[in-house]
């Protein structure tokens, strides 16, 4: 699915793929476009990319902090390699806690989709 929002002259738009009624998971966002997952009905983020992958990667702090400014819960879960039991808790927690539906989000999608599948597996 797509999201767009206006912003200005310039159409801002995010591809996502849902998985289930309450999670959609996505590449990496940038702060601008935000709104755009704001005009898609998201209420959360879970972010499972640890900042410094890449080279031009935003931080998480400045996806957050646009994330709040826009009224979406933010959460970063980091996962590099396998993924920790540690990361799956942080991840169990905050779906039980967080509002819905969520995005979530890394590179590819990958991760964030590893994490919902592993969730529903257990």
């Amino acid at each position: 699915m797509n999201a767009t929002q206006l912003d200005g002259r310039k159409i801002i738009a995010i591809a996502f793929r849902t998985l289930a009624d309450d999670y959609a998971v996505t590449g990496q966002i940038r702060p601008a476009e935000i709104p755009a997952i704001v005009a898609a009905g998201f209420k959360s983020i879970i972010c499972a990319r640890p900042d410094g992958e890449d080279n031009g990667q935003p931080r998480f702090s400045d996806v957050a902090d646009e994330a709040r400014r826009n009224g979406l819960e933010p959460v970063h879960i980091p996962v590099s390699g396998e993924l920790s039991t540690q990361a799956f808790g942080k991840f169990e927690q905050a779906m039980r806690t967080i509002p819905k539906p969520v995005l979530g989000y890394c590179r590819s999608g990958n991760r964030a989709a590893s994490l919902y599948t592993l969730l529903h597996r257990s």
